[in-house]
């Protein structure tokens, strides 16, 4: 979402800045965006269809490859049943949107139950709120935080993330400015983070108890008649329930589960009621743990009860010039919650994808509805999904993998198929999700900087001929024609169809001539009629959250272990994806584990040795870093690393491998109400490396499902 300017020569690129005509990141420009010209130029980036031979890797043609990958899939469901073909797309889907338009064709016309994205890894719990409350998975409340008067940032870190559910390009300078025009940033994470050292108030929370934390909010909210919901309240139904639920949850009674004193509880809520306006913005630290989806209810439902819900400087909505969320129930994106239960461990579908914890489940028990084959789509779960040993094992018995990926990566070698797509910078661009989810409604289309080589095929076109071929197969012509029509028409143009029944009935052809962008101006109230609820009614206490208390009410009496994991996010890092930018992964080791300096001496540990961190799950060796940041009891690894797996071609990410903290990380653990992997909190154990010290749990790893 930050407007480059390149410059060209010769072919190549010669440097990449930003464009401060942009109207929504105004030059801003991080380490990952100069990295373009890295991943356009690497040459370990796949160009041609591979397939594995005994003999290694062997390049072949498109029509050969598609062929041959459209009838082993077919010939696995022909003799399996449909649901034993399992696709899984990853994180960079929706940062392409030919991939995202026609990877929900291919997936339609496979007609699997067997789908899984690294939406169950990341904010699952933040669109099941979006949709129990309001009534859509794609309408997610963004901070206005260019108008705010008081900013809560529970378990986020924009400054290394420029935002995630909040598209901020220059969230710093946003931050700064809320600072200087006499407002406050308050930031609740168990690490003092880089955004938290901006912190105008920072609170060191115990992880995984964030929604214990909001509750006693709002129970001091409605307790000294605070609550103010305003205009909200004339289409809003369940404020009485969400009284009742914080009633059970007062400070005092929760302040030891915390770690944070009563007093700065109330202290805390009477701040956010006070404030002319105010916003809770909550990411990854809450989505990521047992009770991610109640904090997701709960930050909603905060900014609802103190008025601050859309309204200027609170939590609003975008109206995007191509409307995701307006589209959805067309494109098949509305979503559902629970309609059906996995088949091993029971965990509810969400948006028609099973939590992707269960995947090496489906994959190694047997009976009817077994996962045989696997699609992976710009997606590397090996590394991004817990029980990362497990799921590597899984993978290496299926009868066939199929993988649409521009490198050998930690996945992809295990694949029968590599489909690369080309390089980013050989395409169209515009943004379907991030624009749905901006600060600011803009609107740019960026044309490709070079054309697509003749020996390449954009992601778009391979999931198109993938299943073209696979209708022919089930003998449909009809049906291969029809998406022939869709190819011709191809993904810009439907985008041009979207932005023309978009709310601002835009032109694709004005984007071309408007190449930095054009400014919507800033957010405006929407609802109620952006609801999708029946009768348009805003739902601040859905039964499923309200019936999930009686979990979270155990949680404060449970006994809490001495040391918990949590992860964490560098600038210079995107998940896994990546790694293999020289720019991106030089300097010092960045895959460390940090650890309080009084839990270092306790364990008699110094700074710059290498540690063990052990699980139930397995363990790693990474080197110690002792850092004053850390809130005592909990260490914190990052994520995407563990690149020392033979058999991948990342040259660059393997001379620095790090470790995989999903190789620590348990996949039986998972918010129980919606399946999201419970990363955060992960209970673990430190200690020295020794000599021969083993790298993982064989007796747990080998263990029957």
């Amino acid at each position: 979402m930050c407007g480059l300017a390149l410059r060209v020569e010769d072919g190549r690129v010669g440097d990449i800045r930003g464009d401060e005509l942009d109207p929504l990141s105004r030059g801003h420009v991080c380490p990952k965006a100069v990295a373009l010209k890295d991943l356009h130029e690497d040459p370990d980036r796949l160009r041609r269809p591979l397939r594995r031979t005994a003999q290694g890797w062997q390049e072949l043609g498109w029509d050969e490859a598609l062929d041959e990958a459209a009838e082993r899939l077919h010939a696995t469901q022909n003799a399996h049943g449909r649901h034993a073909v399992a696709v899984y797309l990853g994180n960079p889907v929706v940062h392409d949107h030919g991939l995202l338009l026609f990877s929900q064709v291919f997936e339609r016309v496979l007609n699997s139950r067997s789908r899984f994205s690294a939406t169950s890894t990341d904010q699952l719990p933040h669109m099941l709120a979006s949709l129990l409350m309001f009534g859509n998975q794609l309408l997610l409340p963004v901070p206005d935080v260019d108008r705010t008067d008081l900013m809560l940032v529970l378990g986020a870190n924009p400054l290394a993330s420029n935002g995630s559910l909040m598209t901020a390009p220059g969230i710093e300078r946003r931050l700064r400015a809320l600072r200087e025009r006499g407002g406050n940033l308050v930031v609740v994470d168990p690490r003092r983070t880089e955004t938290a050292r901006m912190a105008t108030h920072y609170v060191p929370v115990r992880p995984g108890s964030d929604a214990l934390l909001l509750l006693a909010v709002l129970h001091v909210l409605f307790e000294e008649g605070l609550t103010k919901p305003g205009r909200l309240a004339g289409f809003s139904d369940g404020l009485r329930e969400l009284r009742a639920a914080a009633a059970r949850f007062p400070p005092e009674r929760v302040a030891d589960a915390t770690g944070v004193a009563a007093d700065d509880l109330r202290a805390l809520a009477r701040a956010f009621a006070a404030a002319p306006s105010a916003v809770a913005y909550g990411r990854v630290g809450l989505s990521t743990q047992e009770f991610g989806g109640l904090c997701a209810w709960l930050v909603n439902a905060l900014n609802a009860v103190s008025g601050n819900l859309d309204r200027a400087g609170g939590a609003m909505f975008t109206r995007p010039a191509a409307d995701l969320a307006g589209l959805a129930p067309l494109l098949g994106l509305r979503g559902g919650f629970a309609r059906r239960h996995s088949r091993v461990r029971g965990l509810p579908e969400f948006g028609g994808e099973w939590p992707v914890a269960t995947l090496a489940d489906e994959i190694e028990h047997p009976g009817p509805g077994q996962i045989r084959a696997l699609v992976t789509i710009a997606g590397n779960p090996v590394l991004s999904a817990p029980g990362g040993r497990r799921l590597d094992r899984a993978l290496a018995g299926l009868d066939f993998v199929l993988a649409l990926d521009p490198y050998l990566n930690e996945t992809s070698r295990h694949a029968h198929l590599v489909l690369p797509p080309v390089s980013p910078l050989e395409r169209d661009h515009y943004d379907l999700v991030f624009h749905l989810l901006a600060v600011r409604d803009t609107a740019r289309y960026s044309p490709a900087v070079f054309p697509r080589p003749a020996e390449g095929r954009h992601d778009w076109e391979t999931l198109l001929g993938l299943a073209t071929r696979l209708l022919r197969r089930r003998g449909r012509p009809w049906g291969a024609r029809a998406l022939g029509a869709l190819g011709r028409l191809g993904p810009t143009r439907l985008v041009g169809l979207m932005l023309r029944l978009g709310p601002r009935h835009l032109g694709l052809g004005r984007l071309r001539r408007a190449p930095h962008g054009i400014d919507f101006g800033p957010l405006e109230p929407c609802l109620p009629r952006r609801l999708s609820t029946e009768g348009r009614r805003l739902r601040l206490a859905p039964q499923a959250f309200v019936s999930d208390l009686d979990r979270l009410e155990k949680a404060i009496v449970a006994a809490r272990p001495a040391t918990v994991l949590v992860g964490r996010r560098d600038l210079r890092s995107n998940n896994s994806w990546l790694h293999n930018s020289e720019r991106l992964v030089k300097g010092p080791e960045r895959c460390t584990l940090l650890m309080h300096p009084a839990d270092a001496g306790e364990r008699r540990l110094r700074d710059g040795q290498r540690v063990r961190v052990s699980s139930v799950a397995g363990a790693v060796e990474v080197p110690l870093q002792v850092s004053a940041e850390m809130r005592r009891g909990v260490v914190s690894l990052p994520h995407g690393w563990g690149h020392e797996r033979p058999g991948t071609r990342l040259r660059v990410a393997a001379s620095r491998p790090g470790a995989s903290v999903n190789d620590v990380n348990d996949e039986e653990r998972v918010d129980a109400l919606c399946g999201t992997a419970a990363f955060s909190a992960q209970p673990v154990e430190v200690s020295a490396v020794e000599a021969a010290s083993p790298v993982e749990d064989e007796s747990r790893l080998e263990s029957p499902v």
